[in-house]
C-alpha cells in the first residue's frame, strides 16, 4: 500500500500557522492536565485503603484514560509548553503509573504519524486488522511496542531501558507484597495492565480505514456531542493527525474551525449519538 499520511498540506487544508492561536495552553490548563494522573493514582490507593473498590477501580479507569490519551499524549507531542528535560520526566513518570514506557510510546507514536498507514507503522498495525484480531493484538501489545522501540536507531533508549526496569521493579514489588498479605499494588498492576490491552482497539482499529486513499479518509471524523462529553472531548481523531502540535484542550476549537473544511471536502462524519 502507498505511503500517504495524513498532513494538513498533503489534504489541501490550511497550514499549521493557520492555527497558531490554538497551541499556546493556559498554567492553570497546564498544571491541572500534570496533576490528574497522579491525583487518580493516590485516589485509588485511598479508596483501597478503604476498602471502596468500586471508587478505587472507577479511578484506574479514568487514569489509563488520561495517560496514554491525554496527558501522555500531549507529552508525546510536546504540547503543554514544557522545556525538554521536564517533558522527559513527566512522559517517564507518568506513563510508569500506567506500568509503560513513555518513551517507547513516543517513538511509536510519532512514527505512526510520520508512517500511517504503512505497514512498518507499529501503533497503527491493529487498524488493518478483525475486530478480534485487534483485541488480541492488545494482550501483546506492550510488549511488542517496548522491544520495537529497543531496536530503532534514534530516540533516546536509555530512558527505554530505565522505564522498562522500573516496571519490572513495581512488578516485583507488587508480587512481594500480595505474598506478605498486601495486594493493593498487585491489583493496581492487575488493573492498570488489563486497561492497556483495548489500547489498540480504541486507539487504531476504530479511529482508522488505512485502506482508504485519500488522506481526509484514512482517520474517521467522529461526530455526537454525548459521545464527545463521554470520552471527555477527545474524538478528534483526525482533526489531530492534521494538525498534531495542538494541544487536547484547544482540540474542540480546532474540530469547529475545521468543519467547513471537511464539508467542502466531502468528508462524511462518522455519527455517535447525537
Amino acid at each position: 500500500m502507498p505511503h500517504h499520511h495524513a498532513t494538513a498540506s498533503s489534504a489541501g487544508l490550511p497550514p499549521a500557522r493557520h492555527f497558531a492561536d490554538l497551541v499556546p495552553i493556559t498554567n492553570g490548563q497546564r498544571a491541572l492536565t500534570l496533576a490528574l494522573p497522579f491525583g487518580c493514582a493516590a485516589g485509588y490507593f485511598g479508596f483501597a485503603a478503604l476498602g471502596w473498590w468500586v471508587p478505587a477501580v472507577l479511578l484506574l479507569m479514568a487514569l489509563s484514560f488520561l495517560t496514554y490519551g491525554s496527558t501522555s499524549h500531549d507529552l508525546v507531542h510536546a504540547n503543554l509548553g514544557l522545556r525538554k528535560p521536564v517533558n522527559d520526566f513527566f512522559l517517564s513518570v507518568i506513563e510508569l503509573l500506567a506500568l509503560r514506557s513513555g518513551h517507547a510510546y513516543r517513538l511509536a507514536h510519532l512514527h505512526h504519524h510520520a508512517r500511517y498507514p504503512a505497514p512498518d507503522d507499529i501503533e497503527g498495525a491493529a487498524a488493518g486488522m478483525s475486530l478480534l484480531g485487534a483485541l488480541r493484538e492488545g494482550i501483546t501489545y506492550n510488549f511488542k511496542l517496548y522491544f520495537w522501540a529497543l531496536r530503532q536507531e534514534r530516540g533516546d533508549k536509555r530512558w527505554v531501558r530505565v522505564e522498562g526496569l522500573a516496571c519490572l521493579f513495581i512488578i516485583v514489588l507488587a508480587v512481594g507484597l500480595a505474598l506478605a498479605g498486601h495486594p493493593v499494588l498487585l491489583i493496581y498492576a492487575g488493573l492498570m495492565t488489563l486497561g492497556s490491552w483495548v489500547l489498540p482497539l480504541m486507539t487504531s482499529y476504530l479511529p482508522h480505514r488505512p485502506r482508504e486513499q485519500n488522506v481526509l479518509l484514512q482517520t474517521r471524523l467522529f461526530w455526537g456531542r454525548m459521545a464527545s462529553l463521554i470520552a471527555a472531548e477527545h474524538l478528534y481523531h483526525l482533526e489531530h493527525h492534521l494538525y498534531p502540535a495542538i494541544p487536547h484542550h484547544r482540540w474542540p476549537e480546532l474540530a469547529k474551525r475545521l468543519d467547513p473544511y471537511f464539508a467542502q471536502q466531502g468528508v462524511e462524519p462518522t455519527k455517535l449519538g447525537f
